[in-house]
Order: C-alpha cells, then structure tokens, then sequence
C-alpha cells in the first residue's frame, strides 16, 4: 500500500495527553504524498497510554500532486518542526516518530533537537531507481511520473487526495530531504528504534544500511516486520509497531527522567 492510496480522514491528530503520561509526547510524521491517516492508528494506540500527540499535515499533502510540486522539502520539515517544539513546550519529554520519508524528517529533527528518543517505520533515506541521481536535470524534460505500486498492498486501497501522479520536482526535493537527513545522522545522540518491512517496494534495504553506519550504538533496535508492505502502521504487523513503540517510549522516558534527577 502506498500512503496515496489510504482513504481521506481528519487532517491532523493532537491530542492533549492525560494522567501520569500526559508530561510525554511523541510528535509523529507521516511520509511522501501521504497524510496522517497514514499512521492515524498509532497515534491513536500512543494517545491511548496517555501520552501527549502530534501529528500535523505536511504542506502538499492531502490534497493533490499539483499543490504538492508548488512545496519543498524545507516547507515540511519546517511544518513538522514547528508541531515538535509546539509539543516540547507543553511537556517535559519529547519523542519523534516517523513513517517512510517521516523518518526522515524525524531523524533530521534529533539531530537539530533534544529528543528523548526516534520510531521510525521504512524510514526513507535512499531510492531504488537510479534516474534520482539525475532528478535535478531530468525534471526539465519530464513533469510527473506514476507512484510507487507494491504487488501485494494492503486490503483498503482507496485515494487520499489526487496523488495519481508524483511531481519529479517534489522527488527533488525528496532526494535534498534525504541528503539533509543523512548529513545529520552523527549528530543523532538520542537512542534510535527502526521498524523494517522484510518487503518493501518503496524504500531499499540501503536505508537501513546508512542507518547503522551512522547511527553506530545510538542504534538500539531494529524490528524486522514478516508480514507487511511499506505502510506498516496500517498493515498485518501494526501491533507490534504500537506495544514495542509504546514500550520504547516508556523505557527512555523513565530514563530521561532518571538521568535529569539531581
């Protein structure tokens, strides 16, 4: 399943928090022509512990491909970095968490941002088509493309917002987002979590790979999910991506919490 293809909902998600947990938050970025809903269950499961939540709805998303191509990288990393400071000031611990190119993004906050800690689900760092490493010239001759399309998707496949096609100069800017996210990678000190599809259409096993070079020991876990596609956080191994999530969260919160006692 493609985050284009999951059906229209609310735009965002925040939630408040509530009792003992509600001094936690998790800001959590959806990825490339996608939109909250994307990861609306996780954010629900997490605001069901109590924590604090946000997730905003990038520039050019949950509309359509033509609003999208008028964006860049900048304007969503800029729209999800204002939702994490919005929540870092209204709580004491602060995550990040991300979905695909919201990895990205997430793990490009940690490196500019005190986190308490990085989930990320098929985080995007790399392309399995080769034309990207041309993108900056090949935008001029060719406008759009057609999206990614896994063989076995998830049941629900419907639209959210007109994203029948992928304006190559948001692949552009995707590929600088990428770039920025990698060049910050050894400024990552919080403790990273990693879920990864065994089968994933959309984003290579190159990703991960980068990860684990960079991240070094601040690589505290990778999941390996058996039975879902890209969209995992709406797919077979879901529950899982919330319980060790949440158990994630938990963990580092307590220690966070710990190491600032005086």
């Amino acid at each position: 399943m493609t985050e284009s293809s999951i059906p229209p909902r609310p735009a965002a998600f925040s939630y408040p928090g509530h009792g003992a947990n509600a001094t936690i938050g998790v800001a959590i970025c959806h990825g490339f022509t996608g939109s909250p809903l994307s990861v609306m269950p996780w954010a629900e499961h997490l605001a069901g512990q109590g924590y604090a939540v946000t997730v905003p709805l990038l520039p050019g998303h949950g509309t359509d491909w033509r609003q999208l191509a008028r964006t860049g990288w900048g304007d969503w990393y800029s729209s999800f970095e204002a939702a994490f400071l919005e929540l870092q000031g209204r709580t004491e611990t602060c995550f990040v968490a991300g979905l695909s190119m919201g990895g990205a993004v997430a793990l490009l906050a940690a490196s500019r941002h005190n986190v308490a800690g990085v989930s990320v689900v098929n985080p995007g760092l790399s392309f399995y088509d080769r034309r990207v490493r041309v993108i900056g010239v090949l935008k001029y001759f060719q406008r759009t493309t057609v999206p990614i399309q896994e063989e076995q998707p998830t049941a629900a496949v419907t639209e959210d917002g007109d994203y029948s096609r992928t304006p190559l100069s948001a692949v552009h800017e995707l590929k600088k987002l990428f770039g920025a996210a990698i060049r910050g990678l050894p400024r990552v000190t919080a403790p990273v979590q990693v879920f990864k599809s065994r089968t994933d259409a959309v984003v290579p096993p190159t990703s991960l790979e980068m990860l684990r070079k960079r991240l070094g020991a601040n690589l505290v876990e990778v999941v390996d999910l058996d039975s879902s596609g890209h969209v995992a956080t709406l797919d077979v191994d879901a529950p899982e991506i919330f319980a060790r999530s949440s158990a994630f969260v938990r963990a580092h919160a307590r220690q966070t919490s710990t190491s600032e006692t005086p």
